[in-house]
């Protein structure tokens, strides 16, 4: 791209379109009210009465409920761009944050896409090529194929080396979908068949690779920033191991898992790494932890569901931060000025059976949502609204801060207890029941607790 191209982006946007909905399109347009910078909201015919879209600066329906034809519908948000003269996108989590066509379609049309530069989203699109660039940065990985496998008998000759079990990922996924364990070489043939047909359904891409499977690992993400010149930072991390179905239900920081020397270590190999990589934005490193080593797993180029956490302990405004960058601004912090404060916990409370885990979508007859100091409640919706069908179930998240884990604790299960959603079923009692198990409090958990704990009853029904 030329120079002249680019001369556009060295000034603050004027307006932003914010190609999302529910709590993050909300979370992202209170960023830009802070900015002086006008918003655009674009919705489906579903989402006429959402918050995002009483509040914003204008407003554009982009299309009917379902996500295809409207928030991942590009021609129609190139058009909601043109109409509305928006000069930038912010994609939000899910939905095309990490589509790297979208960010590129964006930039021929002199839009600028809020997130990385196109060549890195896709690089860690791929988890074979994100492996690969990550081992080369110099951050460790988990034992593995070096790329994608093209038979059974080599699935077999390399799961021999690493040894069982074997972990059946695919290449271009997430969100578990693609992910097969195989235990023994009995069920390596199986597993590799299912994971590639789920792949091919879910992304349209049947690749796969292998990974050492983790007995309890811990899960451990860096969050860092770039302003895409080669400089950059980390701040912290976050502990996301309690999770169902490799979804995250539960996020702190600091992780109890985690001393000060494992945690500067491992956040110093990261930043060196995006400082070398040049990358611009926000972005989230992910790891598995295990018997004081680190895996590295994937990348996420986008802002994350959990990102209250991290600004609730560094007091530093992620979002804002992001749109910034993105605008040609300079990292508005040093390595050395960030500081941790205290600790935070994120429950994600989702119209969900609690047990079952059941959508729910529905009318919120009753909503309150708790209060007080160290308390915060990222959410989109209120009372008599409707929870529609054809989205993510996510209601909100909760967020808590407290000086030690230990007071973030018991004002977690003060503000569980007060947090009223009558109308429809959430996942606040398993909140309300994990936030007293023994294992949560001394911070003695992993990535299969949760499964292990609903399948010995944990929770009933």
């Amino acid at each position: 791209m030329t120079k002249e191209k680019c001369s556009w982006r060295s000034e603050m946007f004027d307006k932003i379109l914010i190609a999302n909905r529910g709590e993050i399109a909300l979370r992202v347009l209170r960023a830009c009210k802070e900015l002086g910078i006008a918003t655009v909201a674009v919705h489906s015919t579903a989402d006429a009465d959402a918050m995002h879209v009483r509040l914003a600066d204008e407003s554009v329906c982009i299309g009917p409920p379902p996500a295809r034809d409207s928030y991942l519908n590009v021609p129609a948000l190139l058009t909601a761009c043109e109409i509305t003269g928006a000069d930038a996108v912010h994609p939000g989590y899910g939905f095309l944050s990490e589509n790297a066509r979208f960010a590129e379609i964006l930039e021929d049309h002199e839009v600028h896409f809020i997130g990385p530069r196109a060549e890195h989203i896709r690089i860690m699109g791929d988890k074979i090529e994100a492996k690969r660039t990550a081992r080369r940065l110099g951050i460790p990985v988990v034992p593995g194929s070096e790329g994608g496998i093209t038979s059974d008998a080599d699935a077999l000759a390399i799961a021999r080396e690493i040894g069982f079990p074997i972990l059946v990922k695919a290449a271009a996924g997430g969100g578990g979908r693609g992910m097969k364990v195989a235990r023994s070489e009995d069920e390596l043939s199986a597993a590799l068949s299912t994971a590639r047909s789920e792949a091919k359904a879910a992304f349209g891409d049947d690749a796969v690779y292998l990974e050492k499977y983790l007995a309890r690992p811990r899960h451990i993400e860096i969050q860092v920033l770039g302003d895409g010149r080669g400089n950059a930072i980390h701040l912290g991390e976050r502990d996301c191991s309690l999770q169902r179905r490799h979804q995250k239900v539960w996020e702190e920081s600091p992780s109890p898992a985690l001393n000060a020397g494992a945690r500067d270590e491992i956040g110093a190999t990261v930043a060196q790494a995006m400082r070398e990589l040049k990358y611009l934005g926000v972005g989230t490193v992910e790891f598995l932890y295990e018997e004081g080593r680190f895996y590295f797993i994937e990348m996420n180029t986008r802002i994350q569901v959990e990102h209250p956490v991290t600004e609730m302990v560094t007091e530093i405004d992620l979002i804002l931060e992001q749109i910034r960058v993105a605008a040609g601004g300079d990292l508005g912090i040093t390595q050395d000025e960030v500081r941790f404060f205290g600790h935070a916990i994120e429950c994600r409370v989702n119209a969900e059976n609690p047990v079952s885990f059941r959508p729910s979508p529905g009318k919120i007859v009753h909503y309150h949502p708790p209060g007080g100091l160290g308390v915060r409640v990222d959410s989109a919706v209120y009372q008599g609204y409707v929870i529609p069908p054809h989205y993510d179930s996510l209601v909100g998240k909760l967020i808590v801060h407290g000086k030690t884990r230990a007071e973030c604790l018991m004002r977690l299960r003060r503000s569980l207890d007060e947090f009223v959603v009558d109308g429809i079923e959430t996942t606040l009692p398993l909140f309300r029941a994990l936030v007293r198990e023994e294992d949560i409090i001394n911070g003695d958990y992993h990535i299969h607790w949760l499964e292990q704990y609903l399948a010995r009853g944990g929770m009933q029904e």
